[in-house]
């Protein structure tokens, strides 16, 4: 069996998240409007939003953390394509209690969960006393993190992901007040559409499911139809009730 023999990863997708185009253009050019000389992407995954910031802030220069090689190996390639190679760095690494700071900008988008112990539930304050000990002061965070749009119900919670709480995440006034009280001031808050979730989740198992049509009888196709039928399952549920936050955070002090 070779790698042709298997389904393909992620290749319809621009961005690691439910993220557009004209959402992006904006974080991006909030962040290269403060001039920063060091980016930190955090479970960047192919670092698309990173390598555009470097283009968008001439002379930056950044790291993008993730524990997939394979996603890392795409963003080398791709900076390579853009002639980024000298001012980027993807390492394959935790970014649990990171000491790849203080920087003056730091992209986490639905990465969170990196900063936080694995052993522990996910603690969305913890993560946020990470990146403001990591940004450096008159710098700038964005952070893009789920939240509840209204609180679910126990059998929208039974058909999410396994374990799925009504405690895995806050409602958007929460989470911005932890921010506040986190040493942050919500420079920008703004939040996912419902088409950039079904972009994003359509897009996420797109090649699969060609693969999966063409490969019935294939000796992965059992598992990996189960897998994909999981993930769309889940999503079918947490459909309209999990949101996702991008909030641009600046330090105070």
């Amino acid at each position: 069996m070779t790698d042709n023999d298997l389904p393909p990863r992620l290749g319809s997708l621009t961005f690691h998240g439910p993220l557009s185009e004209t959402r992006a253009a904006g974080l991006i050019q909030r962040l290269a409007d403060a001039s920063p000389a060091t980016v930190l992407d955090i479970g960047c995954g192919w670092g698309e939003l990173l390598l555009r910031v470097l283009e968008a802030a001439p002379g930056s220069t950044g790291v993008g953390l993730d524990i997939n090689a394979e996603d890392l190996a795409r963003g080398r390639l791709l900076a390579k394509e853009r002639g980024l190679s000298d001012r980027v760095t993807f390492v394959e690494e935790s970014a649990l209690g990171t000491t790849r700071g203080p920087v003056d900008a730091i992209l986490c988008l639905g990465s969170s969960q990196a900063l936080c112990d694995p052993e522990l539930p996910h603690d969305p304050a913890a993560a946020l006393r990470e990146l403001r000990r990591l940004v450096r002061p008159g710098g700038r965070v964005v952070l893009g993190e789920g939240f509840w749009e209204r609180t679910p119900t126990d059998a929208e919670l039974a058909g999410m992901w396994p374990g799925a709480s009504a405690a895995d995440h806050l409602l958007l006034p929460e989470l911005v007040d932890l921010a506040v009280e986190s040493g942050f001031r919500p420079a920008w808050i703004e939040t996912g559409g419902r088409d950039e979730w079904e972009a994003f989740e359509s897009g996420y198992r797109h090649d699969t499911e060609l693969w999966l049509a063409a490969h019935p009888d294939h000796p992965l196709a059992e598992e990996t139809r189960a897998r994909v039928d999981r993930q769309r399952s889940g999503w079918m549920h947490y459909r309209n009730v999990l949101g996702i936050a991008y909030l641009t955070l600046v330090p105070v002090g």
